[in-house]
């Protein structure tokens, strides 16, 4: 119960809680711009209700997630000063950008999307939701920038004068390929648990006969955009992964259990080690696989951990166990991979099922509420593999986790600030499950009963 240990167990808290809510917010925005865009389109008023309907969701997601947010900004300077105080020259540029541009567009414009109907414009109106769901998206690039250079630091120099990391080329911060294949596994991820919260929800009314014609339109756009991003999440899992590959091999030899190096390598379907996770007990393995998803050759050389630790000793200095955790890394992979096949599974036999028959009568659409934990197992052990597979590094190759922690942090404040935020956070937590499924539950009739309703005056509006 040191102070870095509890530091990192702190953020951890905080991170994932977080990112309970960033990738639903990411996807439904991009669904309620949509269902507005149909609405002024078609005049159809089922439009209408869809986008007031998701847009409640949405927007309590929303809300929960800012509250969470605006922690974790605090913590580089309470937790992680040293963090901040080497790499914040390079590291607050994306965050600034961030919170300057970004977050203030979608909080604006979000803004004139729920109190501007009837009150501005047609074009205003509708415009105001896709620039709010595009600044949400922002925001998420200029982090997942400032992730992915801890995760591979380009562009910076380190100044022997003052013992810091500064940057010189702001342009490979922001072309950073990592950064890049981040953001595109992330925006299809935040499609993807939008599309299963649509099927999860639509599926509840449907089995129950409650509002039909609506909850089938909501399911069939939820069917055909969440096979869509389940396919684009693997093809960008897939390309992080070779990235990792060429510049974090100690991750992907981690992830695979992959002890020695080998030419071919084997791809473990599974791995039993001993109990210090340095030895392998029994192996189950796919010959030369691994091979080809490092680097789509069925015989190139995959490196194995003792020969990278033997390396970053020679490289960074001895005495470090440069290894992650091998149990977390090789294990919250598959569960992330396991979840991410079942839904492409999922959402592929749903569309089979719409195009053949009448998916009202389906006994199984009782069970639709169930597959919304997918994409949320599914996010936690990506993060978790992201972050520990980077371990003992808080910048890879620059700055180690225990070198980063504030020097003056003690257990007892620790322990009190982990305490408060556990408890925080989980009343929260009750606080917007029991919102969601509130409203939920309650239909779009409720919504638009809450709604002002300017449909006549939209009729005539000037353009």
């Amino acid at each position: 119960m040191d102070p870095i240990t509890l530091s990192r167990l702190q953020f951890a808290l905080t991170t994932i809680y977080h990112w309970l809510f960033v990738p639903l917010t990411l996807g439904l925005g991009w669904f309620v711009a949509f269902m507005q865009t149909r609405y002024y389109q078609t005049r159809d008023e089922t439009w209408r209700k869809m986008a007031k309907f998701w847009g409640k969701l949405f927007l309590i997601n929303f809300a929960i997630g800012v509250v969470t947010g605006i922690v974790q900004e605090f913590q580089f300077g309470m937790n992680w000063s040293e963090y901040s105080r080497y790499v914040g020259d390079i590291f607050g540029a994306p965050l600034a950008v961030e919170a300057l541009l970004a977050f203030f567009m979608e909080s604006t414009f979000l803004g004139v999307w729920i109190f501007g109907e009837g009150r501005v414009p047609e074009k205003v109106h509708l415009a105001s939701i896709w620039l709010a769901a595009l600044g949400s998206n922002l925001s998420a690039l200029w982090i997942l920038l400032a992730n992915g250079w801890m995760q591979h630091p380009v562009g910076y120099v380190i100044n022997e004068a003052n013992g810091r990391a500064e940057l010189v080329n702001f342009f490979a911060l922001i072309g950073n390929p990592k950064g890049w294949i981040f953001f595109w596994h992330t925006i299809s991820d935040g499609v993807l648990m939008a599309a299963m919260m649509l099927l999860a929800v639509s599926g509840y009314h449907i089995f129950r006969k409650q509002n039909v014609d609506f909850f089938k339109r909501s399911f069939m756009i939820g069917t055909v955009a969440g096979l869509i991003a389940s396919v684009l999440v693997f093809l960008g899992g897939h390309t992080m992964g070779q990235y990792m590959y060429e510049t974090q091999p100690m991750k992907f030899a981690a992830i695979e259990a992959h002890w020695e190096t080998s030419q071919p390598a084997d791809f473990s379907i599974l791995t039993i080690g001993d109990l210090s996770g340095k030895r392998e007990v029994w192996s189950w393995r796919m010959p030369r696989v691994l091979s080809f998803l490092a680097c789509n050759n069925f015989g190139c050389e995959v490196r194995g951990v003792y020969d990278i630790q033997a390396e970053y000793e020679a490289l960074y200095g001895s005495g470090t166990d440069y290894i992650p955790l091998m149990v977390v890394t090789y294990w919250t992979f598959r569960i992330m991979m396991t979840f991410g096949f079942i839904m492409i599974g999922v959402t592929a036999f749903f569309l089979w099922a719409n195009m053949r028959g009448d998916i009202t009568k389906a006994k199984w659409m009782k069970w639709m509420p169930s597959i919304l934990i997918l994409p949320y197992l599914a996010n936690a052990s990506g993060w978790i593999l992201t972050e520990m597979g980077r371990q003992p590094w808080i910048v890879q190759g620059l700055l180690k986790v225990e070198d980063a922690v504030s020097p003056n942090l003690t257990t007892v404040d620790l322990l009190i600030s982990l305490i408060g935020y556990t408890v925080v956070y989980g009343a929260l937590a009750v606080a917007m499950v029991k919102l969601m499924v509130k409203y939920a539950k309650a239909g779009p009739d409720a919504a638009m009963h809450e709604s002002v309703d300017v449909a006549p005056s939209l009729v005539g509006a000037d353009d």
